[in-house]
């Protein structure tokens, strides 16, 4: 009896060989197979992180259960962190605006200063009246006649200081003054050959508006 072999093939030892669907012949795995799907999966890896980072830079691996970083938009303010308060807002033991204390009155202060300069030019105009009357009839007067005039038209002897018109050898002097004390003021009038020039002065330090007795 004689036998044929069509479908049996001897295989070598080291050698595997697939059978191809529907052909006698077994196929022979090629040994390049492995090496090129290696060089594929290696192109494919490369390819996604060249992908990964022109998208957000390096992945950054999350701890399971942590809560996943979020991205700013582009435009979007930054958030401010809780707790912290805005400019202009007051919370909880935080002081306030403070509203102004009421001005000072000055109204007062002012009525005074207003009230004592219209008493200075009162006494002023008496002043002028009352020497201009007396250098009128004599040009050069006498201590006393100066105090009679200006006590005369109504000027208290206690605020009143006169010059002595003659000097201590006896001489006559050239001009005889009279000072009256009003306030914080001395109204000041002078008679020199029958002229009259009044003028006003601070107080001095000592109170009196001469220097000396």
């Amino acid at each position: 009896m004689r036998l044929i072999l069509h479908s049996r093939q001897i295989v070598t030892a080291g050698e595997p060989q697939v059978a191809r669907a529907g052909s006698r012949k077994p196929a022979r795995l090629s040994p390049q197979c492995p090496a090129r799907r290696l060089l594929a999966a290696l192109s494919v890896a490369a390819l996604a992180g060249s992908l990964a980072g022109c998208v957000g830079g390096t992945p950054s691996v999350s701890a399971p259960g942590s809560a996943a970083p979020k991205v700013a938009e582009p435009g979007s303010a930054p958030s401010q962190p809780a707790g912290s308060a805005d400019a202009g807002q007051t919370g909880p033991g935080t002081p306030g605006p403070q509203a102004a204390g009421p001005l000072a009155d000055t109204s007062g202060a002012a009525s005074n200063d207003s009230a004592a300069a219209a008493a200075t030019e009162t006494v002023r105009q008496t002043v002028t009246d009352a020497l201009g009357r007396l250098a009128a009839g004599t040009p050069k007067p006498a201590t006393a006649q100066v105090s009679d005039a200006l006590t005369g038209a109504g000027i208290a002897p206690g605020v009143l200081e006169v010059s002595q018109s003659r000097t201590p050898t006896g001489l006559e002097a050239d001009a005889i003054e009279a000072a009256v004390l009003q306030g914080r003021d001395c109204v000041i009038g002078q008679v020199r050959d029958g002229a009259v020039a009044v003028t006003v002065l601070p107080v001095l330090a000592s109170g009196k508006c001469f220097v000396g007795t």
